[in-house]
Parts: C-alpha cells; sequence; structure tokens
C-alpha cells in the first residue's frame, strides 16, 4: 500500500472512531427512556475499533489513536519517518468527525452542546475527579491498552484474531473510565470534541495529549523488551489472506 492510502486508511478509521464513540455519547446516552448508558458508550467505541481494524487495518495497521502509533514506535514497530503523518491523519479524522456530529447533533431544535463527549478532568470531570487522579487513570489504562495490542500481535499470537480482545479491551476501559475523565486513552479523540465544546474544554487538552502519550511510551519500551522482537516495522491488526480459484 502507497502512504496515501495508509493516511487515508488512519483518518478513515479515526473518523468512525470518533462518530462511533463520541456519537453514541452525545445523541443516544442519555436519550429519554432508551438511553444506552455508560455501558452502551463503552461498547461503542470498542465496535468502532473493532469494525475498522477489519475494514482498514490492514491497510494502515489500524492504530486510529496518535497513542497507540508512539506506543508502537517505541516498540520499534513502526517506522519514524511515518510517525508526524499518521498523527496529523489521525487528527484531522477525528476534527472532522466531531464536526459531522456537530451539524448532526444541532439539528434538534433546543439542543446544547454542553461538554460535547470532549474529556475533562476537575469540574469538567463527569464525577468530578481531580487532575492526579485522571492523569494516572489515563496514564495507566493507555499503558494496558498498549500492551493488550502490542501482545496481541506478537510473534505467537493467533494470527488475524487480534481486534477482538484490542475491541473489547477499549469498551472495558471506557467502563472504567468514563466516570473519571470521559475516557480519552486517544488524544486524537479528544481533539475533535473539544474543539467544538471550546472554552475551558480546551484549555484542559493537554493532560489528554500528555498522559496517554506516555502510558503509551512506557507500554512500547516494556513490550519492546517482554515480547519476542518481530522483523516486519509495523504491526497489524489483520493478516491478509489470498483466496485462489480453481
Amino acid at each position: 500500500m502507497t502512504t496515501s492510502h495508509r493516511l487515508a486508511a488512519e483518518c478513515f478509521g479515526t473518523f468512525w472512531l470518533t462518530f462511533g464513540g463520541c456519537g453514541s455519547a452525545v445523541i443516544a446516552a442519555g436519550y429519554p427512556s432508551l438511553g444506552i448508558g455508560f455501558l452502551g458508550v463503552a461498547f461503542a467505541f470498542g465496535l468502532t475499533v473493532l469494525t475498522m481494524a477489519y475494514a482498514v487495518g490492514h491497510i494502515s495497521g489500524g492504530h486510529f489513536n496518535p497513542a497507540v502509533t508512539v506506543g508502537l514506535w517505541t516498540a520499534g514497530r513502526f517506522r519514524t519517518g511515518d510517525l508526524v503523518p499518521y498523527i496529523l491523519a489521525q487528527v484531522i479524522g477525528a476534527i472532522a468527525a466531531a464536526a459531522v456530529l456537530f451539524l448532526i447533533a444541532s439539528g434538534k431544535p433546543g439542543w446544547e452542546p454542553g461538554g460535547f463527549a470532549s474529556n475533562g478532568y476537575g469540574s469538567l470531570s463527569p464525577g468530578q475527579y481531580g487532575l492526579g487522579a485522571c492523569f494516572l487513570a489515563e496514564v495507566v489504562l493507555t499503558f494496558f491498552f498498549l500492551m493488550i495490542i502490542t501482545g496481541c500481535t506478537s510473534k505467537g499470537a493467533a494470527a488475524g484474531f487480534a481486534g477482538i480482545p484490542i475491541g473489547l479491551a477499549l469498551t472495558l476501559i471506557h467502563l472504567v473510565s468514563i466516570p473519571i475523565t470521559n475516557t480519552s486513552v486517544n488524544p486524537a479523540r479528544s481533539t475533535g470534541p473539544a474543539l467544538f465544546a471550546g472554552g475551558a474544554y480546551i484549555g484542559q487538552l493537554w493532560l489528554f495529549w500528555l498522559a496517554p502519550l506516555i502510558g503509551a511510551a512506557v507500554a512500547g519500551l516494556l513490550a519492546r523488551w517482554l515480547y519476542e522482537p518481530v522483523e516486519i516495522t509495523e504491526t497489524v491488526v489483520v493478516v491478509e489472506t489470498e483466496t485462489r480459484v480453481g
């Protein structure tokens, strides 16, 4: 695949993650009588990763998250030259998704954006958790997310099935941390909604870049030691198969 194909896949996948996950929170979570609540939002985020892993993961590696890209880079599984282009593509996808979601959600009379599924700490935390607790939660959860990703895609792991535990891991992460930070573990996902929520949410965005990147980088370094070194320069969550006729 060419670089343009891979960047398009990352942009497309991150769009779906942000639109599907944040959309479930903005539109469906609190819908009168039939709202999906925290459980539904958690599954929505997990399903976005699962579906895109199999849709475009074989093209780009299925990162859809700057923290995943950085973690795989520190693990020695991703090329340095692609680091910034991947992150830019992911952020663009997330911002585009937030823009589309805003246009759809604002079509309801009397709708107010509020936090618009943004992440926050202190007064902007759903459970009013402080800065230290939110920072620690994001570091730890992103660390384990990357350990799961690197473990599921290492030599000896079941080939072609990594998208399933990775999607379930993201679901579990949301089940734990929605009340704490509204769950980031993904700086791109945090950036898109924050730009539309504005104000204090933009001011707190730094934490949802710094904490996930720290957690991911540490996990990548540990994975470099823990798992058998891989020969390829990229990690993919889906293995392409060749279909032969006759």
